[in-house]
């Protein structure tokens, strides 16, 4: 029992407090403070007063002045005419040519130059509410807000006087030094300067373009996060990914996420897990099965590396491309495996470290390092330096290789075939000379200084020894297994990238 009565005394208790929390908000009524002059016009309505200059009015702890008024005490509220100011507090305060204010509903309607004033914005309309309940206000038919640095422009808004923060919709603009956003709806803090986006977004500077359909962005420290669709584009170069962040003070950025890094110019698309970009240092990496297609009409070439970076120069245009460990990459006409390699796009060449491996159509080739040169798209010359080595498949079945060996080869390419050899320093061939029914003749097996080789459809035609040529042809049963290959064959054929897919796999 003893419980039951104090759980009605409690009620009771809630039920006095709200009563007289609901009678005193009733109770609050404008109050007359001052006027000129007070006049009363019953074509204005029985119970209309006509207050005539220097109108003060007070409700509840706000203070409302106007040029002249009329007062409707019964009902709790007025019109207000000229030079309206509504003080609601020291620090804000709300002005205009029209004031229609509800007392009982603490919420005001300005019209006609409307400015509302606190210390971190200023907001203009011409149709304004606020509502003193929320410390809220609004307009519906176009507004601006404007604080240290930021100017934002919108059709509908709403400013939450307590919280310090603006919500825009609708044609959404906001206006900086140093780039404009365009946005459907955003929300923006006056006292932090953060603006978040709930729609499609761009931001547009001299430096770059940015788009997303949320995100947020800290105007005063310049940095930023996008998501749900974001990229970034800078001058010839395109950036996406799931979460771009951007730090436009240092100007450099990151990407999370399906990474996609496009060059209009030089027609190379780069993709991958994550990525970076600093265009102070004019680089940008992207690792996480990074993969780049240099794009061509005939015929792109796709490379993976475990980090792929790239340099631009000082007009952001990409200068070169490094692959970085692992590198793979696959052509239907040329494949290749390395440690490292550089792209060069200003002279279109490709420089392979670490003992390469390089297949063209039925020849392999390796050195301790390689260097390709394109024209038009296609290889042009190729030079193997240090160990370098040739091989190609004479007879599957018999397991017979055509090997040529020397210090540096350069080879000579038309039409994506190689035409011509020139091998320099230690030269030495082992080469199964067949008759045109693939009879076998011998093996002709023949070191020199040097050598120039001449073929035709990949097939060797000529071999020219130059220098102290010492050699035979000889029939097979001649030479041993060991004779048939040349010091440090290697055949590396299961490492051979037959689709575009085998770069992954090392």
């Amino acid at each position: 029992m003893k419980k039951e009565a104090i759980s009605r005394l409690l009620s009771l208790i809630i039920l006095m407090v709200a009563g007289h929390m609901l009678f005193s908000q009733q109770a609050a009524r404008i109050r007359l403070v001052g006027a000129r002059d007070l006049r009363y016009d019953k074509r204005l309505g029985e119970n209309i007063q006509r207050l005539i200059g220097d109108v003060i009015l007070k409700h509840d702890s706000t203070w409302l002045y106007c040029d002249s008024a009329w007062l409707d005490e019964p009902n709790n509220n007025f019109d207000g005419f000229g030079h309206v100011r509504i003080k609601v507090s020291d620090t804000l305060n709300i002005y205009g040519d029209l004031l229609h204010y509800e007392g009982n509903t603490r919420i005001a309607e300005l019209t006609g130059n409307v400015k509302l004033e606190d210390p971190q914005a200023i907001l203009t309309t011409d149709h304004l509410w606020y509502d003193r309940n929320r410390g809220t206000a609004w307009y519906l038919t176009g507004g601006r807000i404007k604080d240290r640095e930021n100017d934002l422009t919108s059709m509908k808004g709403q400013y939450l006087t307590h919280l310090k923060e603006a919500r825009f919709s609708d044609s959404v603009v906001l206006t900086n030094p140093r780039y404009v956003m365009n946005s459907d709806t955003l929300h923006y803090h006056t006292e932090t300067e953060l603006s978040r986006f709930f729609g499609p977004t761009v931001i547009t500077s001299d430096d770059n373009l940015i788009y997303c359909e949320r995100g947020w962005y800290d105007t005063g420290n310049e940095k930023s996060r996008f998501w749900k669709n974001p990229f970034l584009v800078t001058g010839d170069q395109r950036l996406s990914g799931d979460t771009i962040y951007y730090d436009r003070m240092m100007d450099w950025g990151q990407a999370t996420g399906n990474v996609f890094l496009t060059d209009t110019v030089q027609d190379v698309f780069i993709e991958g897990g994550y990525g970076e970009f600093s265009k102070r240092d004019g680089m940008a990496f992207v690792v996480d099965s990074a993969m780049a297609v240099l794009i061509e009409k005939k015929d792109s070439l796709f490379l993976h590396a475990d980090t792929l970076l790239m340099h631009f120069d000082s007009l952001q245009q990409l200068k070169r491309m490094y692959g970085y460990y692992k590198a793979k990459f696959f052509r239907r006409d040329l494949q290749g495996m390395t440690d490292s390699l550089v792209y060069s796009y200003r002279d279109s060449t490709i420089m392979m470290y670490h003992r390469p491996v390089l297949w063209s159509e039925d020849n392999q080739m390796t050195a301790d390092s390689a260097y390709i040169a394109m024209k038009n798209n296609q290889v042009d010359t190729m030079a193997l330096m240090n160990n370098a080595f040739i091989a190609s498949v004479d007879d599957p079945a018999a397991g017979s290789f055509n090997q040529i060996r020397g210090k540096i080869f350069t080879g000579y390419f038309r039409d994506n075939q190689i035409v011509r050899i020139k091998v320099l320093g230690n030269s030495e061939t082992i080469y199964w000379v067949r008759e045109d029914n693939g009879s076998l003749i011998g093996i002709n097996k023949t070191a020199s200084t040097d050598m120039l080789i001449h073929l035709k459809d990949n097939d060797i035609q000529t071999i020219t020894y130059i220098r102290d040529p010492k050699g035979a042809v000889y029939p097979e049963n001649e030479l041993t297994a060991e004779d048939l290959f040349l010091k440090d064959f290697k055949w590396h054929i299961e490492r051979r990238p037959l689709k575009k897919a085998d770069i992954f796999v090392w």
